[in-house]
Protein backbone atom coordinates (compact mmCIF):
# COMPACT_ATOMS: atom_id res chain seq x y z
CA UNK A 1 0.00 0.00 0.00
CA UNK A 2 2.76 2.40 0.93
CA UNK A 3 4.60 1.54 -2.29
CA UNK A 4 1.50 2.29 -4.26
CA UNK A 5 1.11 5.69 -2.62
CA UNK A 6 4.76 6.52 -3.33
CA UNK A 7 4.33 5.51 -6.93
CA UNK A 8 1.22 7.68 -7.30
CA UNK A 9 3.01 10.60 -5.68
CA UNK A 10 5.98 10.26 -8.00
CA UNK A 11 3.70 10.08 -10.99
CA UNK A 12 1.90 13.23 -9.90
CA UNK A 13 5.18 15.05 -9.43
CA UNK A 14 6.33 13.96 -12.85
CA UNK A 15 3.10 15.15 -14.44
CA UNK A 16 3.41 18.53 -12.74
CA UNK A 17 6.99 18.89 -13.90
CA UNK A 18 5.97 17.93 -17.42
CA UNK A 19 3.10 20.43 -17.33
CA UNK A 20 5.47 23.32 -16.32
CA UNK A 21 7.95 22.61 -19.12
CA UNK A 22 5.17 22.49 -21.71
CA UNK A 23 3.77 25.91 -20.70
CA UNK A 24 7.21 27.57 -20.98
CA UNK A 25 7.75 26.06 -24.36
CA UNK A 26 4.30 27.22 -25.38
CA UNK A 27 5.07 30.78 -24.32
CA UNK A 28 8.27 30.68 -26.32
CA UNK A 29 6.43 29.39 -29.30
CA UNK A 30 3.85 32.13 -29.02
CA UNK A 31 6.55 34.82 -28.86
CA UNK A 32 8.31 33.29 -31.83
CA UNK A 33 5.03 33.16 -33.71
CA UNK A 34 4.37 36.86 -33.07
CA UNK A 35 7.86 37.75 -34.28
CA UNK A 36 7.41 35.67 -37.42
CA UNK A 37 4.00 37.26 -38.05
CA UNK A 38 5.50 40.73 -37.68
CA UNK A 39 8.36 39.89 -40.05
CA UNK A 40 5.90 38.44 -42.52
CA UNK A 41 3.78 41.61 -42.45
CA UNK A 42 6.86 43.81 -42.97
CA UNK A 43 7.94 41.60 -45.86
CA UNK A 44 4.50 41.90 -47.46
CA UNK A 45 4.59 45.69 -47.16
CA UNK A 46 8.10 45.89 -48.63
CA UNK A 47 7.03 43.63 -51.48
CA UNK A 48 4.01 45.84 -52.19
CA UNK A 49 6.21 48.97 -52.20
CA UNK A 50 8.69 47.27 -54.54
CA UNK A 51 5.88 46.34 -56.91
CA UNK A 52 4.65 49.95 -56.87
CA UNK A 53 8.15 51.21 -57.70
CA UNK A 54 8.44 48.69 -60.51
CA UNK A 55 5.10 49.84 -61.91
CA UNK A 56 6.17 53.48 -61.73
CA UNK A 57 9.48 52.74 -63.44
CA UNK A 58 7.67 50.80 -66.16
CA UNK A 59 5.37 53.78 -66.74
CA UNK A 60 8.37 56.14 -66.93
CA UNK A 61 10.07 53.77 -69.34
CA UNK A 62 6.98 53.65 -71.53
CA UNK A 63 6.76 57.47 -71.54
CA UNK A 64 10.45 57.71 -72.44
CA UNK A 65 9.93 55.24 -75.26
CA UNK A 66 6.99 57.30 -76.57
CA UNK A 67 9.00 60.53 -76.33
CA UNK A 68 11.93 58.90 -78.10
CA UNK A 69 9.62 57.60 -80.81
CA UNK A 70 8.13 61.10 -81.25
CA UNK A 71 11.60 62.66 -81.50
CA UNK A 72 12.71 59.99 -83.94
CA UNK A 73 9.60 60.63 -86.02
CA UNK A 74 10.23 64.38 -85.99
CA UNK A 75 13.86 63.85 -87.00
CA UNK A 76 12.85 61.47 -89.78
CA UNK A 77 10.30 64.03 -91.01
CA UNK A 78 12.90 66.81 -90.94
CA UNK A 79 15.39 64.65 -92.81
CA UNK A 80 12.71 63.75 -95.30
CA UNK A 81 11.75 67.38 -95.85
CA UNK A 82 15.38 68.36 -96.21
CA UNK A 83 15.87 65.60 -98.73
CA UNK A 84 12.75 66.58 -100.68
CA UNK A 85 13.87 70.18 -100.85
CA UNK A 86 17.40 69.19 -101.82
CA UNK A 87 18.75 70.88 -98.69
CA UNK A 88 21.57 69.06 -96.96
CA UNK A 89 21.98 68.86 -93.20
CA UNK A 90 25.36 70.55 -93.54
CA UNK A 91 23.72 73.51 -95.27
CA UNK A 92 21.11 73.78 -92.53
CA UNK A 93 23.85 73.74 -89.90
CA UNK A 94 25.75 76.43 -91.81
CA UNK A 95 22.62 78.60 -91.93
CA UNK A 96 22.11 78.20 -88.18
CA UNK A 97 25.75 79.10 -87.50
CA UNK A 98 25.49 82.17 -89.73
CA UNK A 99 22.34 83.25 -87.89
CA UNK A 100 24.03 82.84 -84.51
CA UNK A 101 27.05 84.80 -85.72
CA UNK A 102 24.81 87.62 -86.96
CA UNK A 103 22.96 87.73 -83.63
CA UNK A 104 26.28 87.97 -81.75
CA UNK A 105 27.33 90.76 -84.09
CA UNK A 106 24.11 92.68 -83.43
CA UNK A 107 24.63 92.34 -79.68
CA UNK A 108 28.19 93.64 -80.05
CA UNK A 109 27.02 96.57 -82.20
CA UNK A 110 24.31 97.51 -79.71
CA UNK A 111 26.81 97.38 -76.85
CA UNK A 112 29.19 99.70 -78.69
CA UNK A 113 26.31 101.99 -79.64
CA UNK A 114 25.23 102.22 -76.01
CA UNK A 115 28.81 103.05 -75.03
CA UNK A 116 28.98 105.84 -77.60
CA UNK A 117 25.72 107.33 -76.40
CA UNK A 118 26.92 107.13 -72.82
CA UNK A 119 30.10 109.05 -73.76
CA UNK A 120 28.03 111.65 -75.61
CA UNK A 121 25.68 112.06 -72.65
CA UNK A 122 28.55 112.32 -70.16
CA UNK A 123 30.30 114.94 -72.31
CA UNK A 124 27.15 117.00 -72.49
CA UNK A 125 26.19 116.81 -68.82
CA UNK A 126 29.76 117.64 -67.77
CA UNK A 127 29.71 120.75 -69.93
CA UNK A 128 26.45 122.08 -68.42
CA UNK A 129 26.37 124.03 -65.16
CA UNK A 130 24.23 123.02 -62.19
CA UNK A 131 21.80 125.82 -63.00
CA UNK A 132 21.52 124.70 -66.62
CA UNK A 133 20.93 121.10 -65.59
CA UNK A 134 17.83 122.25 -63.67
CA UNK A 135 16.24 123.23 -67.00
CA UNK A 136 17.89 120.67 -69.28
CA UNK A 137 17.06 116.96 -69.10
CA UNK A 138 19.38 114.49 -70.86
CA UNK A 139 18.34 110.87 -71.39
CA UNK A 140 19.25 107.89 -73.56
CA UNK A 141 16.21 105.88 -74.67
CA UNK A 142 16.49 102.92 -77.06
CA UNK A 143 19.85 104.05 -78.36
CA UNK A 144 18.79 107.66 -78.97
CA UNK A 145 19.94 110.72 -76.98
CA UNK A 146 17.15 113.12 -75.93
CA UNK A 147 17.97 116.64 -74.71
CA UNK A 148 14.83 118.31 -73.38
CA UNK A 149 14.87 122.11 -72.90
CA UNK A 150 12.23 124.07 -71.00
CA UNK A 151 10.45 126.71 -73.09
CA UNK A 152 10.98 129.50 -70.54
CA UNK A 153 14.72 128.86 -70.77
CA UNK A 154 14.78 129.03 -74.58
CA UNK A 155 12.17 131.53 -75.74
CA UNK A 156 10.89 134.97 -74.97
CA UNK A 157 7.57 134.92 -73.13
CA UNK A 158 4.71 133.93 -75.45
CA UNK A 159 7.02 133.82 -78.44
CA UNK A 160 9.09 131.54 -80.68
CA UNK A 161 12.11 133.85 -80.66
CA UNK A 162 15.25 132.61 -78.86
CA UNK A 163 16.15 134.67 -75.78
CA UNK A 164 19.62 135.76 -74.73
CA UNK A 165 19.68 133.41 -71.72
CA UNK A 166 19.61 130.37 -74.01
CA UNK A 167 22.75 131.32 -75.91
CA UNK A 168 25.31 129.75 -73.58
CA UNK A 169 23.39 126.48 -73.24
CA UNK A 170 22.82 126.16 -76.99
CA UNK A 171 26.51 126.82 -77.65
CA UNK A 172 27.47 123.87 -75.41
CA UNK A 173 24.93 121.59 -77.08
CA UNK A 174 26.15 122.75 -80.51
CA UNK A 175 29.73 121.81 -79.61
CA UNK A 176 28.66 118.26 -78.71
CA UNK A 177 26.66 118.00 -81.95
CA UNK A 178 29.67 119.17 -83.96
CA UNK A 179 31.99 116.73 -82.16
CA UNK A 180 29.70 113.86 -83.15
CA UNK A 181 29.55 114.70 -86.84
CA UNK A 182 28.10 111.29 -87.81
CA UNK A 183 24.89 111.88 -85.85
CA UNK A 184 21.67 113.35 -87.23
CA UNK A 185 19.78 115.91 -85.14
CA UNK A 186 16.02 116.39 -84.93
CA UNK A 187 14.68 119.47 -83.17
CA UNK A 188 11.14 118.82 -81.96
CA UNK A 189 8.80 121.46 -80.53
CA UNK A 190 6.07 120.57 -77.99
CA UNK A 191 3.35 122.71 -76.36
CA UNK A 192 0.68 122.35 -73.71
CA UNK A 193 -3.03 122.25 -74.60
CA UNK A 194 -3.73 125.94 -74.02
CA UNK A 195 -4.91 127.57 -77.28
CA UNK A 196 -2.65 130.20 -78.81
CA UNK A 197 -3.66 133.83 -78.20
CA UNK A 198 -3.48 135.02 -81.80
CA UNK A 199 -4.23 138.60 -80.75
CA UNK A 200 -0.86 139.02 -79.03
CA UNK A 201 1.65 141.02 -81.05
CA UNK A 202 4.24 138.25 -80.95
CA UNK A 203 1.69 135.63 -82.01
CA UNK A 204 0.49 137.19 -85.26
CA UNK A 205 0.05 134.70 -88.10
CA UNK A 206 0.22 131.78 -85.65
CA UNK A 207 -3.03 129.86 -85.95
CA UNK A 208 -2.60 127.16 -83.30
CA UNK A 209 -0.15 125.06 -81.24
CA UNK A 210 0.98 123.21 -84.37
CA UNK A 211 2.31 126.45 -85.80
CA UNK A 212 3.88 127.48 -82.49
CA UNK A 213 5.69 124.16 -81.95
CA UNK A 214 7.04 124.10 -85.52
CA UNK A 215 8.22 127.73 -85.38
CA UNK A 216 10.00 127.18 -82.06
CA UNK A 217 11.80 124.13 -83.46
CA UNK A 218 12.73 126.11 -86.55
CA UNK A 219 14.15 128.92 -84.39
CA UNK A 220 16.47 126.48 -82.61
CA UNK A 221 17.56 124.89 -85.92
CA UNK A 222 18.41 128.27 -87.39
CA UNK A 223 20.31 129.30 -84.26
CA UNK A 224 22.39 126.11 -84.36
CA UNK A 225 23.14 126.70 -88.04
CA UNK A 226 23.78 130.44 -88.19
CA UNK A 227 25.20 131.18 -84.75
CA UNK A 228 27.03 127.96 -83.86
CA UNK A 229 28.04 126.51 -87.24
CA UNK A 230 26.19 123.19 -87.19
CA UNK A 231 25.87 121.68 -90.67
CA UNK A 232 22.23 122.29 -91.74
CA UNK A 233 22.25 118.99 -93.68
CA UNK A 234 22.26 117.23 -90.33
CA UNK A 235 19.34 119.22 -88.90
CA UNK A 236 15.59 118.62 -89.08
CA UNK A 237 12.91 120.84 -87.52
CA UNK A 238 9.55 119.41 -86.51
CA UNK A 239 6.59 120.25 -84.30
CA UNK A 240 4.22 117.95 -82.41
CA UNK A 241 1.93 120.60 -81.02
CA UNK A 242 0.13 119.53 -77.85
CA UNK A 243 -0.06 115.87 -78.84
CA UNK A 244 3.08 114.50 -77.25
CA UNK A 245 2.66 115.49 -73.57
CA UNK A 246 4.80 114.20 -70.73
CA UNK A 247 1.90 114.66 -68.29
CA UNK A 248 -1.80 115.38 -68.32
CA UNK A 249 -2.36 119.12 -68.64
CA UNK A 250 -4.21 119.28 -65.33
CA UNK A 251 -1.96 121.73 -63.46
CA UNK A 252 0.35 124.66 -64.15
CA UNK A 253 3.40 122.53 -63.30
CA UNK A 254 2.30 119.77 -65.69
CA UNK A 255 1.67 122.27 -68.48
CA UNK A 256 5.09 123.82 -67.91
CA UNK A 257 6.75 120.42 -68.30
CA UNK A 258 4.85 119.76 -71.51
CA UNK A 259 6.05 123.05 -73.01
CA UNK A 260 9.49 121.94 -74.12
CA UNK A 261 11.81 121.59 -77.08
CA UNK A 262 13.65 118.31 -77.58
CA UNK A 263 16.96 117.94 -79.37
CA UNK A 264 17.08 114.31 -80.49
CA UNK A 265 20.51 112.98 -81.52
CA UNK A 266 20.72 109.66 -83.35
CA UNK A 267 23.39 107.90 -85.47
CA UNK A 268 23.05 107.96 -89.26
CA UNK A 269 22.10 104.46 -90.32
CA UNK A 270 24.26 104.47 -93.45
CA UNK A 271 27.35 105.48 -91.46
CA UNK A 272 26.71 103.52 -88.29
CA UNK A 273 29.32 100.81 -88.83
CA UNK A 274 32.06 103.38 -89.48
CA UNK A 275 30.96 105.32 -86.42
CA UNK A 276 31.48 102.39 -84.05
CA UNK A 277 35.27 102.54 -84.02
CA UNK A 278 35.82 106.30 -83.99
CA UNK A 279 34.02 107.90 -81.07
CA UNK A 280 35.40 111.31 -80.02
CA UNK A 281 37.64 111.34 -76.98
CA UNK A 282 35.88 111.79 -73.64
CA UNK A 283 37.61 115.07 -72.86
CA UNK A 284 37.66 117.74 -75.50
Amino acid sequence: MKKSLVAVSLAAICMMATSCVTKKELDNCQLENKELSKNYQNTKEELAASKARVTSLEEQLNQSKKAYAALQGSLDKSLSNASQNNVSIDKLVDQINESNQYIRHLVEVKSKSDSLNLILTNNLTRSLSKEELKEVDVQVLKGVVYISLADNMLYKSGSYEINDRAAETLSKIAKIIKDYKDYDVLIEGNTDNVPVNSQAASMKNIRNNWDLSCLRASSVVQALQTQYGVDPKRLTAGGRGEYNPLNDNNSDVAKQRNRRTQIIITPKLDQFMDLIDKAPEADK
